[in-house]
């Protein structure tokens, strides 16, 4: 009995570490392979009034996708500054649609808001961006990245040449935007950086860019407006901004183990749909957008480490540390996970 047993482990051995190898070698040969160990995702709304419903559904929308792929409340940052599901002029309480046939509740049952009305500012925007924040600030409100991080930046509100404005009464310059990130490659707070904005004279926003690894795609160029998509007849409001409508477009149809590139996420809203022109800055980008997985920002990456910590048996090594991407909902870490070779726990959800 002895004896079969240990035979059976091993037989679990050997499939678990054929399984490994073979999840590391679903990302088809031709993408260009990332460093990074993590992704975060920021994403702000800056704007506030009723009549700018659409810019909480952009930026919620934005928030289902990354969820939905795999990046965990916990890595995410969330600002909104006018909270419009709770608003006494919406007919349907506690929901946000981003289209008028209400297909999808974008602020469903599981939305965690980290920065809510008068705290989204310019002053806790750059410092959560450089980490300077007070003592005793919530692991919720910081950003907890590092130098393996990949971090997806999204931006909407009303913006014009060089500006973005924060609830109509302040707002941060291209100059600070670039500044704020030169920070955070100084400090090693970032791997890459896929920064998206959706306003108007969006491009305007990461002319200033300097620091390096940086990918950004924006709404509309300089003397541009951007455009909302349609109207509800039953809020009375647009509903969507345009350029953001045609990006979920393309992200709904993603799935975690999906072959997408980011060079073709940077093609969604054609002029001949968007109206306004779409931006992009790839100089400081050094690899080829089309030959990175979108994943490696709209999705996370779950390092695993298989282990025979316990078991009284010879094997050949493993190959340790293989990175692969796993798709999760939960709040976990970006730690390693120690998966032990038993039937019942062969796959761990993490």
């Amino acid at each position: 009995m002895r004896l079969l047993c240990g035979y059976l482990l091993y037989l679990i051995y050997i499939l678990c570490n054929k399984w490994a190898h073979s999840t590391a070698l679903e990302i088809p040969e031709e993408f260009q392979k990332s460093s990074h160990s993590n992704n975060w995702a920021v994403l702000v709304d800056t704007s506030r009034f009723w009549f700018n419903y659409r810019h909480v559904a952009n930026v919620l929308s934005i928030y289902r996708s990354v969820k939905r792929l795999g990046i965990p409340d916990s890595q995410i940052i969330l600002m909104v500054a006018d909270d419009m599901a709770c608003n006494p002029r919406n007919p349907r309480p506690a929901t946000v649609f981003n289209n008028a046939h209400q297909h999808i509740n974008v602020y469903g049952d599981d939305v965690e808001v980290d920065y809510r009305g008068y705290e989204v500012t310019v002053e806790n925007f750059v410092r959560l961006l450089t980490g300077r924040l007070p003592p005793g600030t919530p692991r919720s409100k910081q950003l907890l990245t590092d130098e393996g991080s990949n971090i997806l930046i999204y931006l909407t509100g009303h913006g014009g040449d060089g500006f973005l404005k924060f609830q109509d009464s302040e707002e941060v310059t291209s100059q600070e935007m670039a500044d704020a990130i030169e920070q955070m490659w100084q400090k090693r707070r970032y791997n890459e950086i896929f920064f998206m904005i959706d306003t108007c004279q969006a491009a305007s926003m990461y002319e200033k860019f300097y620091s390096p690894n940086i990918l950004a795609v924006a709404s509309s160029l300089v003397g541009e407006d951007s455009l909302s998509h349609h109207v509800d007849p039953v809020i009375g409001v647009y509903i969507i901004d345009r350029y953001t409508y045609y990006a979920l477009e393309f992200l709904e149809k993603v799935q975690p183990d999906s072959d997408k590139t980011m060079g073709e996420f940077l093609e969604v809203c054609p002029k001949r749909v968007c109206i306004s022109t779409v931006g992009v800055k790839r100089d400081l980008f050094p690899r080829d957008p089309y030959k990175v997985p979108i994943t490696d920002f709209f999705g996370s990456v779950r390092p695993v480490e298989i282990t025979l910590t316990g078991l009284d048996i010879e094997a050949p090594p493993l190959v340790q540390n293989k990175s692969v991407p796993v798709a999760t909902t939960e709040k976990t870490s970006s730690k390693y996970h120690q998966i032990p070779l038993f039937p019942s726990h062969l796959f761990v959800e993490s």
